[in-house]
Parts: structure tokens; C-alpha cells; sequence
């Protein structure tokens, strides 16, 4: 395990808590490329036996929270559906709180269609109140250019997550950042990001599960929007070096997690208080 240097003054006083409650990342802290990271099953183990409230964050707006759960039972890993927290989720709580009952153009896989009909939303091109962009491995020129039509119009721009690209076998693949900077481009309009590193999407991931900043850490693999995400919400940070940091470029921020580990297998059996010497 590693743990910051307690008399380096750019690192966080450990945080305590009666019972901690979780939030992860998924993809670089539970599972790579479609594989489990060792020791994430026994943690995840873990956090049941103990009864410990937990919820798995994630960015991608593709899939439902029952498709995810099938995803991550391929690799071994035994995930409840409603301990799945997306971004599309977030999104369509987010605009309900804003305008109950609105209408959206919305470009998106069904785990962001699914999200807003259950959200209450009509989805429609004639005049929406909103346009929201989403992910999706197919993104259409014509859909794109019916969005900047709408958006020119009138409609306000949201976006489930701010990424420029996400993974493939293949490579990287464009994702919704930088399909939304292309629609910002030919309309002059910026987006509402809802996802990572917005920590509105770390607030709504704790109403989900009825926990509090105070007594929540967030355990993610990038620093960038993770960790970031999880500070501005006010909670107790985790950085796990089994996905994109590294401990050099972690140097390159100027602000620091609660507590740097090689993966989630360093906090088995001390699930209860991680931050126990």
C-alpha cells in the first residue's frame, strides 16, 4: 500500500468516520478491458459482508444499470443493480430537478434513452426544451447536425460526460467531449457537463444511496476527474494506480487524494478504516 508522507504539507489530514461509505469508478479500479483487476472481487466481497454502503460511479451513459450488471458478472463480479450509479442517471435526475416533464432531442445509446423516459422526459426533434448528448458507437452526421439546428434554435445543450475519448480493443474511440466541442463549435454554445469531474454527479450518487459527504470516500483511478470530482464534493479521496495515473502524474496536479494505493486489493481487510496505519 501506499500512503502519502503524513508530515508533506500538500496532503490531506487522514479523515475519520464512524462507518465509511463508498463511491468507485469502475473501469481502472474494479475492471480493465473487460477483465477484473485482482482483488476486486474480495473487496467487493468485503463491503457486503460488512453490510458497508457502497456505490459504483461511472461516466459511461451507454448501458443500463441491469447491462452493466451483466457486464460486470462476465468478469467475476457480483454487483447489485442499484448499487450502479451512470452518468445518463445523473443526467436525467438532474434535468427532472430543473424542468419535471420537459421534452429532449437526445443522441445516445438506451442507457440514456431508458434514463429519461423513466425520468419522466418526452423525447422528440419538434422543439425540445433540451438537447442532450450522450455516447454512442454510432454517432450520426445527420443526428449531429439536427442537434446544432435545435440547439441554434433555442434548446439548452447538456452532455452526460465531458470525456474526449474512451477505449476500445481498437483503440480510442471519439466519445461525448468531443462530439459536444464540435457541436459547441458550430453553435457558439457550451454544454452543461453532468458527469465527472461536475461533483453534481458525486451528490447525486450519494442521494442515490442515502449517504453523506462527510462520512463517503471516492476511490478512482484518475485525478483528473475522480479525484477532483470527489474534493469538490467534500469527500475523502482514494487514487488506485491499476488504471491512468501514475504516481509522476499525480505530481503534476495541485491538489492530492486522501490516500495513493496500487489497487483495491490493498484495502481488503481494512475496509472498515482505510485510513488506519
Amino acid at each position: 500500500m501506499t500512503e502519502p508522507i503524513q508530515d508533506d504539507p500538500t496532503v490531506r489530514p487522514m479523515p475519520q468516520a464512524a462507518q465509511w461509505s463508498y463511491l468507485m469508478d469502475m473501469d481502472g479500479v474494479l475492471v480493465h478491458e473487460e477483465h477484473m483487476i485482482p482483488g476486486a472481487g474480495e473487496f467487493i466481497a468485503e463491503l457486503n459482508e460488512r453490510g458497508t454502503n457502497y456505490v459504483v460511479v461511472t461516466n459511461n451513459p451507454i448501458y443500463t444499470r441491469r447491462d452493466l450488471r451483466a457486464r460486470l458478472l462476465a468478469t467475476g463480479l457480483d454487483i447489485a443493480e442499484d448499487r450502479i450509479w451512470t452518468s445518463a442517471l445523473a443526467t436525467a435526475r438532474f434535468l427532472h430537478s430543473q424542468r419535471p416533464g420537459g421534452t429532449a432531442y437526445v443522441i445516445g445509446e438506451v442507457g440514456l434513452t431508458t434514463a429519461m423516459h423513466e425520468a419522466g422526459y418526452v423525447l422528440t426533434d419538434r422543439d425540445p426544451d433540451y438537447v442532450v448528448l450522450g455516447e454512442t458507437r454510432t454517432y450520426s452526421f445527420e443526428a449531429i447536425t439536427t442537434a446544432i439546428r435545435l440547439i441554434d434554435k433555442g434548446a439548452r445543450f447538456v452532455s452526460t460526460n465531458p470525456d474526449a475519448t474512451g477505449p476500445s480493443r481498437q483503440g480510442l474511440l471519439p466519445a461525448a467531449g468531443a462530439v459536444a466541442a464540435l457541436i459547441e463549435k458550430a453553435t457558439g454554445k457550451k454544454p452543461y457537463f453532468v458527469g465527472k469531474p461536475n461533483p453534481l454527479m458525486m451528490r447525486s450518487a450519494l442521494r442515490a444511496i442515502g449517504a453523506h459527504s462527510e462520512s463517503t470516500l471516492m476511490i478512482g483511478d484518475r485525478m483528473d476527474t475522480d479525484v477532483i470530482a470527489g474534493l469538490e464534493a467534500g469527500l475523502a479521496t482514494i487514487l488506485v494506480l491499476s488504471g491512468i495515473s501514475t504516481l509522476n502524474t499525480v505530481e503534476q496536479y495541485p491538489f492530492r487524494p486522501s490516500l495513493i494505493i496500487d489497487s483495491v486489493a490493498d484495502l481488503i481487510g481494512h475496509t472498515a478504516d482505510p485510513f488506519r496505519s
